[in-house]
């Protein structure tokens, strides 16, 4: 850290500073606005997710980092395997002002069903980088550690 913790500037990350030069999943499309590139963060990602009208993302997960959403537009759906059935896939419906949180490792998809709408969401990460990986399908991961 440079100088002592009182005598650090605060940053200001506009839409025209917004970097898409992160991890990205088919059928979205992630903007990155704090993280270690933009303001030396070393414990925090946020940026934003877009889904465009009537599509879906690939299935993906995000390691080990926790992931927190706040749906700022549209009306998202986040979709995963149910935990008791594999097989079965569990679908949260949301709206503006709602909150997701998707803990380390769980696959999952969004999707946005509204045929005119674009679907924005901002993202905050446990990581300071966007831990994106891309998967075939909503079965869990082996993870070896």
């Amino acid at each position: 850290m440079d100088g002592d913790a009182f005598h650090r500037r605060l940053h200001h990350i506009g839409p025209a500073r917004f970097s898409g030069d992160t991890g990205q999943t088919g059928g979205m499309r992630r903007v990155e606005a704090i993280s270690g590139k933009s303001v030396g963060a070393e414990n925090l990602w946020m940026g934003q997710t877009h889904v465009a009208a009537a599509t879906s993302s690939a299935n993906h997960h995000h390691g080990h980092s926790e992931t927190a959403i706040y749906v700022l537009s549209g009306h998202p759906e986040f979709v995963f395997a149910d935990p008791d059935d594999p097989a079965k896939e569990v679908r949260l419906v949301t709206k503006p002002g709602d909150y997701v949180f998707v803990p380390p490792w769980v696959p999952h998809r969004e999707e946005n069903p509204d045929p005119d709408d674009e679907a924005v969401v901002v993202i905050a990460r446990t990581t300071q980088d966007a831990i994106v990986v891309n998967l075939p399908d909503l079965s869990w991961p082996t993870i070896t550690d």
